[in-house]
């Protein structure tokens, strides 16, 4: 643009020069030739100028315009491209936090991976270490069983013959009680069969034991053990636990119809449960014993089961006790599962899931025929003997006792 305007300048003084000097030839002329003709030649030179400076004129016009025009195109260039330039930079430094944060996350990547191998091998060692410990635990285990299968094999002549023996006594005692009881006018009254421990305890014998009770609509008589000891005694044993000696991870039958021995381990047998409850009203007591040596009980005012169509269906009521401010049975009713039929109401399979025979409802906060944990194996034990008021949902318990007796005692 500068350029420009000087070539213009020089223009003009070229023109002016050459008017001069032209005016200057005018003015020699004029003194030669006569005024008017020097006055036509100037009066026509003089327009042709303003002619040439008026063109001169609109294209220095046009140049102006259009050197706005460009000013004005470079000038929004220029802000475009410093707005390119700023996206640039914002996006320049996006990518530089991104890749900051890349790099922050590799390296702690890199760390949890250290860390995470570490803890594999820690595991691998712990693995190898257990797995010799289970090695060393099963031969031991083995061990034991022979050693138990023999001492079973002695306590059961040993069992026999206690049994031999109180049914000695019980016969021998029969006999002198034969015939009656002498009354107060000389007649005797007829004897009565025991319907349960209560009427053993009332007919004169308060001593712990095995006897002989007779059950309404049941063709053969069945021995329990009479708990003569407990709250005033006539209690009737219907369950008990005390080492694991006897398997409880049983079928419906056999719970249906007992199985053990009623001086040590034993299930009463479903069947003659609901037998014995159908004669009268009874309540139910369970004594509980940790393996820290700390007892408690839990007690209800009504007990009796459903008969097999009802799958020997749970009623309960009124709970008291110091095994827990409420009740680990379902007090509403629970239907009895086994492994081979389940009647709970979960889709897991209470009796195969925490094994034994129970009233599991939906599994449920008790079961007392679960697995026999000894101490130190007895935590964190979901299918364990369970009782979850008095010690929590996984402590397997040492002993229980389950034993009835009428309400009316």
């Amino acid at each position: 643009m500068e350029n420009y305007t000087q070539w213009l300048q020089k223009l003009e003084n070229y023109i002016v020069e050459n008017m001069k000097s032209e005016m200057a030839q005018i003015q020699q002329n004029a003194v030669q030739n006569h005024t008017a003709t020097m006055l036509e030649i100037g009066t026509s030179l003089l327009s042709q100028t303003a002619e040439q400076t008026r063109k001169l004129t609109d294209v220095e016009t046009q140049v102006l315009n259009q050197t706005s025009r460009l000013e004005i195109q470079l000038l929004e260039n220029s802000l475009s491209t410093y707005k390119l330039e700023k996206q640039l930079l914002q996006q320049t430094n996006e990518i530089l936090k991104i890749h900051e944060k890349n790099s922050l996350l590799e390296h702690k990547i890199l760390e949890m991976e250290g860390k995470h191998k570490e803890e594999l091998d820690t595991l691998k060692e712990e693995k190898e270490n257990l797995q010799d410990l289970v090695t060393r635990q099963t031969f031991i285990i083995q061990e034991l069983e022979k050693q138990l299968s023999r001492a079973t094999s002695n306590n059961s002549i040993l069992q026999k013959q206690q049994l031999e023996l109180m049914d000695t006594v019980h016969n021998l005692v029969s006999l002198c009680t034969k015939e009656g009881v002498l009354l107060k006018g000389g007649k005797r009254e007829e004897e009565k069969p025991f319907r349960d421990c209560a009427d053993v305890y009332q007919a004169g014998f308060n001593k712990s034991g095995i006897y002989t009770i007779y059950f309404n609509n049941m063709p053969e008589p069945k021995k329990v053990f009479c708990n003569m000891d407990v709250n005033g005694g006539g209690w009737t044993v219907i369950q008990h636990r005390e080492d694991g000696s006897l398997d409880f991870q049983r079928g419906w039958k056999e719970y249906k119809m007992g199985f053990g021995n009623p001086s040590g381990e034993y299930w009463l047998g479903n069947e003659f449960i609901f037998a014995i409850t159908s004669q009268r009203q009874y309540m139910l007591r369970i004594e509980l014993m940790d393996w820290e040596g700390n007892r408690a009980y839990s007690q209800y005012d009504r007990f009796h089961i459903g008969n097999e169509k009802q799958n020997y269906r749970l009623y309960l009521k009124g709970h008291t006790g110091t095994a827990g401010k409420q009740s680990s049975l379902i007090l509403h009713g629970a239907d009895f599962s086994t492994k081979d039929a389940d009647n709970d109401n979960c889709m897991c399979k209470c009796a195969l899931m925490l094994t034994g025979g129970w009233w599991f409802d939906a599994c449920g906060p008790s079961n007392l025929n679960g697995m026999f944990y000894t101490a130190g194996q007895n935590h964190g034990k979901l299918n364990g003997i369970k009782w979850h008021y008095f010690k929590g949902p996984s402590y397997s318990l040492r002993s229980t006792t389950m034993m009835i007796r009428p309400l009316d005692f």
